[in-house]
Order: C-alpha cells, then sequence, then structure tokens
C-alpha cells in the first residue's frame, strides 16, 4: 500500500472510533497489519509531523490523536 492510501485509511479509521480519540500505537499496528512496526511507526511520526495526528503524553505514556480531536482538544480552545 503507498503512503497515501496508508495515511487515508488511518485517518478513516479514526474518525470511525467513536468514543476514543487517543490511541498508542500499537492500535496503529492492528490498523495494517501488512506493514511492519518500524515502518508503521515511521508514518504515524510523519503524520505527526504534517500535522494530520497529535502526541499526546501522560508522562509514561504516549497516546496518537487526530488533530483537533478529543476532549482535551476541546478543553484547550476555550481559553
Amino acid at each position: 500500500m503507498d503512503e497515501e492510501a496508508a495515511k487515508k485509511l488511518i485517518v478513516e479509521k479514526l474518525e470511525k472510533k467513536k468514543g476514543k480519540s487517543k490511541f498508542y500505537l500499537k492500535d496503529f499496528y492492528k490498523m495494517l497489519p501488512d506493514e511492519k512496526p518500524r515502518a508503521m511507526k515511521n508514518l504515524v511520526n510523519k503524520m505527526v509531523r504534517e500535522q494530520i495526528l497529535e502526541y499526546w503524553s501522560s508522562g509514561s505514556t504516549t497516546l496518537y490523536g487526530l488533530k483537533g480531536a478529543g476532549k482535551q482538544a476541546a478543553a484547550e480552545t476555550e481559553d
């Protein structure tokens, strides 16, 4: 699968997840099981750099989500 098709598929799958806005890296591996973990990690990080996805960290755990999605994003725009 080419990179643009993979990005589109990831965004579509994330948009369909109701009630959940942040995901572990391992969740992305399940979205494209034919891709190697290293390639998926690189793709997810590239999507963060392109501001399609964003990081969220609790200090010990890093999660990823669509830019501007979720409760935390809504709270940040109210300030």
